[in-house]
Parts: C-alpha cells; structure tokens; sequence
C-alpha cells in the first residue's frame, strides 16, 4: 500500500509491543504511516506486536529509522506536534493539517525535554483529572488521530476510498 498518508505518527523509542500494535491498527484506521524511533523496547516481529495489530498489519504503512535525527531528515519541518503531559498547551487547541507528523514518547518517560523545549509553541497535552498521571500511548494517538480527522470533518466511511 503506498498512499500519501494523512497523518505521520512517530512513536519515540516505545518500550510495549501491545502498544505499538494498537496505534498500528489505528493508523491503518486514519490513513496514517506509522514510524519507529530506534531504540525499540521489543523486535518487529514480537507475537504481542502483531497480535495487538490482528490482521490489520500488513495494511499498515511503517518504517524504522535509527534516531531522531534520522526522522528530521525524512520528514518535512513543518506541522511537527510534540505530545507530553508536560506540555502546557492543550491538544484542542491545535490546528491539525493534512501530512502533519504527531511525536509521541515512550510509554515510561515520555519525550525527553530537550525535544519538548526545542518545540514549545507546538508541544500539546491530553489534560486529565488528578491521580492519573497519563492516558495509555495507543489512547492518546487514538485520540489525536480522530481529533485530526474531525478537524477535517472526514467520517470513517471516507477513509475507506483511500
């Protein structure tokens, strides 16, 4: 499948194979390619990783890359979204674009700070209530996805004819 994607989701060294699989299946819901950020807290073909994905991976669009700077060179500068519970800026108040790239850290620490302060006009937060510290990677992506799409106003029948 080679498609422009609608959205690039960048997940940030994640650590939990159940994770990534569940934002693969929801990038393959939204029209999205998803990329990897090496180091990698499982192998590719973890069982949890392609189980979580069901039968949806092989729709999926992913790729690896090697570090952070790697991924700056193969994705354009514009429309690049740092996510973070340190973040001040709520999500909802972002204007997502077509082609924009989502950044999400990993499951434990997040995205290191350095990249937060280097992108403070665009670093976002999903707010939540006291004690939870943060939602669950896949439901954040989850989350950002559907609120890109309903920015666009594209339902899940339209994705179907991409």
């Amino acid at each position: 499948m080679h498609y422009k994607p609608r959205l690039h989701i960048v997940l940030f060294e994640p650590e939990i194979p159940h994770n990534a699989g569940a934002v693969g299946r929801t990038c393959v819901a939204v029209g999205a390619k998803l990329w990897f950020v090496r180091p990698l807290g499982f192998r590719l073909d973890d069982y949890h990783l392609r189980r979580a994905g069901l039968d949806y991976w092989q729709h999926l669009e992913w790729e690896v890359v090697d570090n952070w700077q790697a991924l700056l060179e193969m994705l354009p500068n514009t429309g690049r979204w740092m996510f973070s519970k340190r973040a001040k800026r709520p999500y909802c108040e972002a204007q997502f674009q077509e082609g924009d790239v989502l950044v999400f850290g990993n499951e434990s620490q997040g995205l290191p700070q350095s990249m937060i302060d280097a992108a403070m006009d665009r670093a976002l937060r999903i707010p939540v209530r006291e004690p939870v510290r943060s939602l669950n990677l896949s439901n954040c992506v989850a989350i950002l996805c559907y609120e890109a799409l309903r920015q666009w106003q594209i339902t899940p029948a339209d994705q179907s004819t991409r």
